[in-house]
């Protein structure tokens, strides 16, 4: 094989091509055996068109893959939960199959497996199951049959954004009420203000069915069902076409990383062993996650995330994925406590290579159902080509998450004075990443707003959100909190190489943070759930955040090249705590210094006339109104005739950033 274009364009590669090149051909290899030589992946991604209840025009047929199993008796309403002989599965080959006439069953039966194997038995929930429901008094879940008219798609999927911006959302708490909320809910409420709000994407959070509603949809039971507690399928599926019409389109949080380790419920111990979808042993459990580690080199477990991957994009119009947990795939150990300083720690030997082989299937298969869905990797190591194209020798991610970006805000929030913050280690941070790769940055996620840390508003704030966020109370510290707010989020969209996240509600600074009911709680509601009404009160200043982040927003998709183009660097001056570049047609100037104005600041531009376009400083957005947005500001030349620059001279107040353009 010739040498890869990713080592091509990173010589650093060049001692690691046998590597780069091994992952590549093995992936080949093992697409070819997966799919018997002459078929496709999309043919064989269709495990949940085969296995789990369908309707057949005589019959229900059930069909399971448990290996390990003696025998498997189907239970339900329909038996009144006892085990029947004409409901016993027969062993056909490598799956168990049971045939029973229609009538017999209705929808909205509720129904387990009785799973027997040498030495015991247990109820179980079909790994397939597309529809799994808990009982409010007993808290058991079971499956359900779901036997409703095909639901009729009404909009065209909107066209993929050349910029992902993206708006980072869980249906159950995006509700104001002490409950959870529904993709009813979400859809007549929630979409509506993304889409004011400017984003063009939104990513759902915890679709996938997980027994635990605290643990934020990460511990996944049941694979191929919508998670019941927010609605039926189709109002999620309602949602999704919403979406659609109002030009938003739709990717989901999809995890393949791990597994609940719930047997009952989940896959754990499923046909009597812990490592039928699993490692055996202590290599398939994840300690520090108290969950279960797939074993991708199985093939039938393969079989079974590949068909996962198309079942969300057919049968919903899913527009792509955030795969969480990649960098715990990677790694045998997880990426735990492990330093990615140098080259050679991505290729010692600790890295899984069936689950580096897994993801590039993934990805490849993804694009060739659905050559517009966009998949995003969350990895913290900066694994070289995980957000390259296949043929690259990449992993065939479109975007990688910028994780360091919100780390290094926080980093800085925590234990730097203001007046230490160096504006050349931030332009740094937020522009360095592999050129051959595409980055979606994010000040913070959901990661940031969990219980036990704190979003930058409340780091900014605090108690003082309690106190003074009314407009008619002046506060130095919300002040400040406010102009800090908008300098971090305006630097990380427009210094963005390829993309930008937020989280919901983090755009109007939404205090506190997010902690799910739990015994520790006493099982409340009061952090689960979104406080709208705080943006929506003209009397207090989140609204100023929420218009901000709307214009700032609007100001980079007015221009359809922004994203295009790098931010350019024109000048720092560390000591001033003043950082300037342009982008596209605009200048941004930003003032990280606490204490120090400066009257008549210049720096070397383009010659011209330029005006304000944006500004932290408005009075609209709760600023100080220390900038006349009205005055076209004029170049001058250069006093020395040896140099050609002209020069712009502006009013830079204390911890602002104004936005120009060239009249």
């Amino acid at each position: 094989m010739s040498i890869p274009k990713l080592v091509e364009n990173d010589p650093w590669l060049n001692q690691f091509k046998d590597a780069i090149i091994g992952r590549l051909e093995y992936s080949k290899q093992r697409e070819k055996q997966l799919t018997k030589g002459s078929g496709s992946l999309i043919d064989f991604a269709n495990g949940h068109l085969f296995f789990g209840c369908h309707k057949t025009k005589t019959h229900w047929i059930f069909r399971e893959w448990a290996p390990n199993a003696t025998n498997i008796c189907l239970v339900g309403d329909f038996t009144d939960w006892k085990e029947r002989v004409e409901f016993v599965f027969d062993n056909k080959d490598t799956y168990w199959e049971l045939q029973i006439p229609l009538e017999k069953i209705s929808h909205g039966d509720l129904y387990k497996l009785s799973v027997y194997w040498k030495g015991g038995h247990g109820d179980r929930i079909s790994a397939w199951s597309t529809r799994v429901v808990q009982d409010e008094d007993t808290k058991l879940f079971s499956s359900q049959i779901w036997d409703t008219k095909p639901y009729v798609w009404k909009h065209k999927v909107p066209t993929k954004p050349i910029t992902p911006l993206i708006y980072e959302a869980h249906v159950g708490m995006a509700t104001e009420e002490y409950k959870v909320g529904t993709y009813s809910e979400f859809t007549q409420k929630i979409l509506p203000i993304i889409k004011k709000a400017g984003y063009n994407t939104v990513q759902l959070m915890a679709i996938q069915e997980h027994p635990y509603y605290g643990s934020f949809g990460y511990h996944v039971s049941s694979f191929f069902a919508a998670s019941s507690r927010f609605g039926t399928p189709e109002e999620l599926k309602t949602l999704i076409d919403t979406a659609h019409g109002m030009g938003l389109r739709v990717i989901m949080d999809i995890v393949h990383s791990h597994a609940v380790k719930n047997e009952v419920e989940g896959l754990g111990c499923y046909d009597g062993t812990d490592y039928q979808f699993f490692h055996k042993g202590p290599k398939g459990n994840h300690d520090a996650w108290d969950s279960k580690c797939f074993d991708y080199g199985k093939d039938d477990v393969v079989h079974f995330l590949l068909s996962n991957c198309k079942y969300w994009l057919t049968e919903y119009k899913f527009d792509g994925f955030r795969f969480d947990g990649v960098t715990s795939m990677l790694y045998w150990d997880h990426g735990l406590g492990r330093s990615f300083d140098t080259y050679e720690r991505y290729f010692d030997g600790g890295q899984d290579g069936d689950a580096i082989c897994y993801l590039m299937l993934a990805n490849k298969l993804i694009h060739e159902c659905n050559p517009h869905a966009i998949t995003i990797a969350e990895d913290v190591s900066g694994m070289p080509g995980l957000a390259s194209p296949y043929d690259y020798g990449g992993y065939g991610f479109d975007y990688r998450l910028s994780m360091g970006v919100p780390d290094f805000w926080i980093k800085l929030l925590k234990e730097k004075r203001d007046e230490d913050w160096h504006v050349g280690q931030i332009f740094h941070e937020l522009t360095q990443a592999r050129f051959d790769e595409k980055v979606i940055s994010y000040a913070e996620s959901h990661d940031q707003a969990l219980v036990g840390d704190k979003t930058i508003a409340f780091r900014l704030m605090d108690k003082e959100m309690y106190f003074n966020m009314h407009v008619a109370y002046p506060s130095l510290v919300i002040d400040r909190g406010l102009a800090l707010h908008k300098l971090i989020r305006l630097i990380t969209l427009t210094t963005s190489q390829n993309g930008y996240l937020n989280f919901m509600g983090n755009e109007f600074g939404h205090p506190e943070w997010v902690d799910f009911p739990r015994s520790g709680n006493n099982w409340s509601y009061h952090y689960a759930r979104r406080q709208w009404s705080l943006r929506n009160d003209e009397n207090l200043r989140y609204k100023f955040l929420a218009d901000f982040d709307a214009d700032m927003i609007s100001l980079v998709t007015k221009k359809s090249d922004f994203f295009s183009q790098k931010a350019n660097f024109i000048s720092e001056n560390i000591q001033d705590q003043v950082l300037i570049y342009e982008r596209s047609e605009y200048i941004f100037i930003f003032s990280f210094n606490p204490t120090t104005s400066f009257p008549d600041y210049g720096f070397a531009t383009k010659k011209g006339k330029y005006k304000v376009m944006l500004t932290i400083d408005s009075a609209k957005y709760g600023g100080l109104q220390r900038i006349d947005e009205q005055m076209i500001y004029t170049t001058t030349s250069a006093s020395d005739k040896k140099f050609s620059e002209h020069f712009l001279r502006i009013y830079i107040p204390t911890q602002t950033a104004i936005v120009l353009k060239r009249v």
